[in-house]
């Protein structure tokens, strides 16, 4: 493998683990749920990109220098996970924060709680 691929390899995955990292120091930091849950959605998917970008480079240079199909497969299976994690961190975070708010946990410094007015107004609210 050439320098400079290995160097964007190594600049991927460190870029991952600096994210994926700042996602855990949100859910030591933050004060309540719905602050964490938006530090370690963002942080982590921010950082499973680059990993998976990570992978299909290295993927893509060994099918380059072999020929071997294993390594587009390899690539394509990256990519529809990240696809499958691009769609399912934000629904599964919503669900969540939706969760929390019904069982009754509040932001911990909101202004303005406009999902409480929405729930008041249809009168599902508390």
């Amino acid at each position: 493998m050439s320098d400079y691929v290995t160097y964007l390899i190594y600049v991927f995955l460190g870029i991952n683990v600096t994210f994926n990292l700042l996602g855990s120091f949100s859910l030591h930091r933050f004060p309540d749920v719905y602050t964490r849950l938006h530090g370690a959605t963002k942080c982590t998917t921010f950082g499973t990109i680059f990993a998976v970008l990570a992978v299909v480079t290295h993927a893509l240079n060994q099918l380059h220098l072999t020929g071997d199909p294993k390594y587009l497969q390899m690539a394509l299976h990256s990519l529809v996970a990240l696809v499958a994690l691009l769609l399912t961190n934000p629904v599964g975070a919503h669900a969540i924060a939706k969760a929390a708010h019904l069982s009754g946990y509040k932001p911990a410094r909101a202004v303005i709680d406009a999902y409480e007015r929405k729930l008041k107004a249809r009168g599902e609210g508390r």
